[in-house]
């Protein structure tokens, strides 16, 4: 059989949404399910990715429909193998499941097929730890909601094969995506890692009373967060100077969080069964406070950024 497909294993959200972008950009696709029904729900998932970029004008209408019409389901990955010209894995992030996903595939799949794990928290070094060729293998992390935001991170492992990461990086900027190469395979990749260093500081603002979280969310969303889309952390410190830099950092460091533990009072909320919005409650009382029509605006606005970014979805 001719190996023409990207096969998606793990037909969750991102998984659904990861086989949109790939159908999106003219590759056959396959969306594998660990069962045919909630494969049968991932494309159901993915049909609707889909239409909400064609709702909102980043896809044509031709295009939509030849992406609808290459994904394919299935619940076998032996079966589907032979297609294979690519594999991203987005499974429950559990290591040993991941590992036996790997093995297996390994031993399937010629060596030229480049085996790719959407994991946002495990190394892909452990990954691959029991395969023959792990320098095939990479972690490309894509951001949720995957099918809108651009980020993908491309994490080289202690074994991967570093001119694979190009290549791949080269295939997903076809997919219209921001692709990174991410050059270690540390815990939290690379935004993560930036992304836990604003949530401990904004944990600990709370916490010493500084601020409610209504007004540190807002100076986030309102502030830094709206012009990040084009404009980073290091073009604003060589907008400012380096200098005025280093002494803004003289001044705030001592006094941020540098803990190398989590916060007291995040523990102090989980162990009160205060999760957030599964439980109802956590900083917020979701009582009060609409997830649905949060995530809306969440995607209105990434939707709207995408459409002043000019980028070709």
């Amino acid at each position: 059989m001719l190996r023409n497909a990207v096969l998606v294993i793990g037909s969750g959200l991102m998984g659904s949404g990861i086989a949109a972008r790939s159908a999106l950009a003219g590759n056959d696709t396959v969306l594998i399910g660990k069962r045919m029904e909630s494969a049968k729900n991932g494309l159901q998932k993915a049909c609707g990715c889909i239409d909400e970029l064609l709702e909102n004008c980043l896809v044509t209408k031709e295009n939509a429909e030849d992406a609808k019409s290459r994904i394919s389901i299935s619940d076998s990955v032996i079966t589907e193998s032979s297609q294979a010209t690519m594999v991203i894995e987005a499974i429950t992030e559990d290591l040993e499941l991941k590992q036996k996903l790997f093995t297996e595939l390994d031993e399937l799949l010629p060596v030229k097929v480049p085996i790719l794990s959407n994991t946002s928290g495990l190394r892909i070094t452990d990954i691959a730890k029991k395969m023959k060729h792990p320098e095939r293998t990479l972690t490309t992390h894509f951001w949720f909601p995957a099918h809108l935001v651009p980020l993908v991170e491309i994490v080289v492992g202690d074994l991967s094969d570093y001119s694979l990461a190009v290549r791949i990086k080269e295939i997903f900027t076809d997919w219209g995506k921001a692709p990174i190469i991410v050059k270690k395979d540390l815990h939290g990749q690379l935004a993560n890692r930036i992304l836990q260093a604003v949530i401990r500081e904004a944990v600990n603002i709370v916490e010493i009373g500084l601020a409610e979280p209504e007004d540190v969310d807002t100076a986030i969303k309102m502030g830094m967060g709206i012009r990040f889309s084009v404009w980073g952390p290091l073009e604003h410190i060589e907008a400012v100077g380096l200098d005025l830099g280093l002494s803004v950092q003289e001044q705030v460091l001592p006094s941020i969080s540098s803990s190398k533990k989590p916060s007291k009072h995040l523990e102090e909320m989980v162990a009160t069964g205060e999760l957030g919005y599964k439980t109802g409650k956590g900083f917020y009382d979701w009582s009060k406070k609409s997830m649905d029509d949060l995530a809306a605006r969440r995607n209105w606005f990434i939707i709207q950024t995408l459409k002043l970014l000019k980028k070709d979805y």
